[in-house]
This record gives C-alpha cells, sequence and structure tokens, in this order.
C-alpha cells in the first residue's frame, strides 16, 4: 500500500458510504487466528460489497444493495461488520506527489535479534506507510513518504537507523509511480 491514507470520516448521509475509495492495509494477522479465518470466511455477499466499495468507494449503500440482492440497511450492517473486523479499511488514497510529499522510498532492514519490537518502533513512525516482515535478504520492508530528500535523510539516519537492532539498510528511493490500485477484489 502507497501513500500516507488517512481514514476518511464517515459520510453524514445515511444512505452514502463513507467517501472514499474501498481498499486498506491487510489485516495484520497469521493464517490461523480468528480474524483470518472470518476473512476467508466471507460469503459471497460480503465479497460483493467488497468489490463493490473497491470500484467506487461512494457508492450509496442503496446502491450496492441492488448490485448484492440485500437490503440497504443489511449492506450497511455487513459493512460496519467488515469494518470493525479489520477485515476491509474505507480510506482515501492520494497521490502523494499531488499532497506536497515529493520523496517516497522503500527501505530494507536487517536486524541483529528480535525482529518485533524494531517492527513495533516503525509502525508508530506517522512518515512509514507500510511495514512488513519478509523473508530473504532483508528483515524488514518499510515504505516512507517524505516532504524531500532531507526529510529522507533525517528519517533514514537520525529514526531509523538509530533503532537498537537495526544492523543494515538499503534505500529504494522511487522515481516513478507505474502503478497504484487497490481495486484487485477478494479474489
Amino acid at each position: 500500500m502507497i501513500g500516507g491514507m488517512p481514514k476518511a470520516p464517515r459520510g453524514s448521509d445515511p444512505h452514502r458510504s463513507p467517501t472514499a475509495s474501498a481498499a486498506g492495509e491487510v489485516p495484520s494477522t497469521s493464517p490461523n487466528s480468528p480474524a483470518a479465518a472470518s476473512v476467508s470466511g466471507l460469503d459471497e455477499v460480503s465479497r460483493g460489497i467488497i468489490e463493490a466499495l473497491q470500484r467506487d468507494g461512494r457508492a450509496s449503500y442503496a446502491a450496492i444493495a441492488r448490485e448484492v440482492g440485500l437490503s440497504e440497511a443489511a449492506v450497511r450492517q455487513r459493512v460496519q461488520r467488515l469494518l470493525d473486523s479489520g477485515a476491509m479499511q474505507i480510506v482515501a488514497v492520494t497521490d502523494p506527489l499531488q499532497v506536497g510529499f515529493r520523496r517516497q522510498a522503500m527501505i530494507g532492514l536487517r536486524v541483529a535479534g528480535d525482529i518485533t519490537p524494531v517492527a513495533d518502533a516503525l509502525v508508530q513512525m506517522p512518515d512509514v506507510a507500510y511495514v512488513v516482515t519478509t523473508a530473504g535478504s532483508f528483515d524488514l520492508l518499510v515504505e516512507v513518504i517524505c516532504e524531500d530528500d532531507d526529510h529522507l535523510l533525517d528519517l533514514l539516519c537520525r529514526r531509523i537507523r538509530a533503532l537498537p537492532g537495526v544492523s543494515a539498510t538499503e534505500t529504494f528511493v522511487y522515481l516513478k509511480l507505474n502503478k497504484q490500485h487497490y481495486d484487485w477484489g477478494t479474489r
């Protein structure tokens, strides 16, 4: 997921869904956790609701209800359950360049010792948009959204590399964002 994506406020019109695109982070769960089971156990109606919101996050509950064959109230309840369970988020996806963030980068980190405290510290940093634990040459991958190169340098040198346990970093500066879509459905 790319970009600082603040949660959009819920619309004041009860007949409209939240005014943002449906997308969001994958819930941070293991495949055997109860939350993961509920996500993988989605029925076709819930999948249809998610897919409708991914196509148009501003679609009305009434329009979604017609599409999936439920009442508007039932769709509203299902959306709330999907949000509450963490299976879905509704966010406004921004183009970082157009909102003043001229530098994006992916940073690979190698960690000596336990990865968890480093990952937890990175999650708390507002400039960090994405943190994932990986297998391979890096222990963690971190996406950052910065105002400019000075901001990136400060974040990298004073905050990320200074974390106890970080033994090495490699920074991949984005030159161009070729694709950023969150409409891949529920497959």
